[in-house]
């Protein structure tokens, strides 16, 4: 249920429709929007390494860490709720109000979601146990991102009104649902292992970890795996807008089968493919590349291994995709090449975290105390660092090639234009395949390169 609520609720809301959301319906300008994302990831690069340390010297009769799900889980819910709000105000207040708000978003992502990642060096010792606690996370963060991406058009299809009104919606829907699960997840797990605490603050854990070699090549092989993903998810809604003209109807089946009749219900079974949709099938694929990835890296010898190899489907799948034709007659090969390069990132994910717990045991024998918080924090910083920054250049590249966000100053509405639509719909393109690509082969380098051989 924690990663279902962070990963599969909040997190995927926030990677695949907040770009789109505040140019197309907040009314952002797309340099408004490229310079909030960055500014806000910046901002967690201080408080994300602040609040495991300060995780780490938690003391109370729910543990270490469980307390901030339990107690920040109400906050986190009603921050993501007016996130996605759209209030009446001119330009001025709108962009004070999502600065605001995102900010706070990311504060209270960080107060929860580094606590919690911080509980899988807490509850075993035992290797292979981690490996599949963390499957176990992936999965739940896939499973629940796929059924949020799957139904998101449908909710704001039966929400109704304005796009504004739906998101408003969305908003108070989602993160009720993800703070009821992120407090029941503080509430049924349990720490067995209680850390070597450093009780006096000092900085010397923080000059510790830029010692810490493996610490330094798994935090850039975490904010590249955000690139990775970053790119891809924020660019596919512009992907379905620009490049395939909205929604893709694929009518295969109801040519073949036509209309099914149930009593009196008639169904169509046309299949509607949207960007939610479309990235909600590679979801389901993670789903189950994730809980296959423990057997994968016994089979393959080593978590290095399995990464690199799960790095380059990533590689070859991503430039497959560059030399689809961009045209929605080719719709059932690009959803071919997203479940392949699902398959990639479904093994990887849960090594990451795994990683990251080998990394604090490293910590631990190194320098003799305890920093588990503080190491899964840079995995937690790592991950809005790469979303962040991923988001922030696609709208600048995008504003850069030619797609410009206004607001009508009579009427409020947000208008879109395209002054080169050519380089608009190349730098799409690009976006979804070439430099995920690219990236992924760095991921591949830096894990090569990574020192600890579990």
């Amino acid at each position: 249920m924690g990663d279902a609520a962070a990963g599969g609720i909040t997190w995927k809301i926030m990677s695949i429709a907040f770009p789109v959301f505040f140019t197309n319906v907040f009314g952002l300008s797309f340099a408004d929007a490229a310079i909030l994302m960055l500014i806000a990831r910046l901002f967690d690069v201080v408080t994300d390494p602040l609040m495991g340390s300060l995780a780490d010297r938690t003391q109370s009769k729910w543990g270490t860490y469980r307390p901030w799900l339990i107690f920040g889980a109400i906050p986190y819910g009603l921050i993501f709720a007016l996130l996605l709000f759209t209030p009446d105000l001119g330009p001025v207040g709108k962009r004070i109000y999502a600065y605001t708000f995102y900010l706070l978003m990311m504060a209270a992502y960080t107060a929860v979601n580094v606590p919690y990642g911080s509980l899988l060096g807490v509850m075993t010792d035992d290797d292979n146990e981690k490996n599949q606690f963390s499957s176990y996370r992936m999965v739940g963060a896939y499973l629940m991102g796929f059924i949020t991406l799957l139904i998101f058009p449908y909710v704001q299809k039966w929400i109704g009104g304005t796009e504004a009104h739906q998101y408003a919606v969305i908003g108070a829907v989602f993160g009720g649902l993800a703070a009821l699960m992120t407090m029941l997840c503080g509430l049924m797990t349990k720490e067995r292992i209680k850390p070597k605490r450093a009780e006096k603050y000092d900085f010397k854990q923080f000059v510790d970890l830029f010692k810490n070699k493996p610490w330094l090549y798994l935090t850039a092989t975490g904010i590249f795996t955000n690139f990775f993903n970053g790119f891809r998810y924020a660019v596919a809604a512009y992907l379905f807008t620009y490049c395939l003209g909205g929604d893709v109807l694929l009518t295969g089946l109801s040519e073949w089968i036509g209309t099914i009749h149930i009593g009196n219900w008639n169904i169509d079974p046309t299949i509607i493919i949207n960007f939610t949709v479309f990235m909600a099938i590679g979801e389901v694929t993670c789903m189950i590349f994730g809980g296959i990835s423990p057997a994968f890296t016994k089979w393959v010898g080593s978590k290095r291994k399995a990464f690199i190899i799960a790095a380059f489907i990533c590689v070859v799948t991503s430039v497959m995709f560059f030399f689809i034709p961009m045209d929605s007659a080719y719709m059932w090969l690009m959803i071919l090449v997203v479940i392949l390069t699902s398959m990639g990132i479904g093994i990887y994910s849960p090594l990451l975290w795994s990683m990251y717990a080998d990394v604090a045991d490293y910590a631990t024998e190194t320098f003799g105390t305890s920093s588990t918080g503080l190491i899964f924090s840079s995995g937690t910083m790592a991950q809005k660092l790469g979303g962040a920054i991923s988001g922030s250049l696609i709208a600048a590249l995008l504003g850069w090639a030619g797609l410009v966000s206004s607001q009508d100053m009579l009427t409020g509405e947000t208008i879109v234009t395209i002054t080169n639509e050519s380089a608009v719909q190349t730098m799409i393109w690009c976006l979804f395949s070439l430099i995920p690509a690219g990236i992924a082969l760095i991921m591949a380098w830096l894990v090569y390169r990574f020192p600890i051989k579990k």
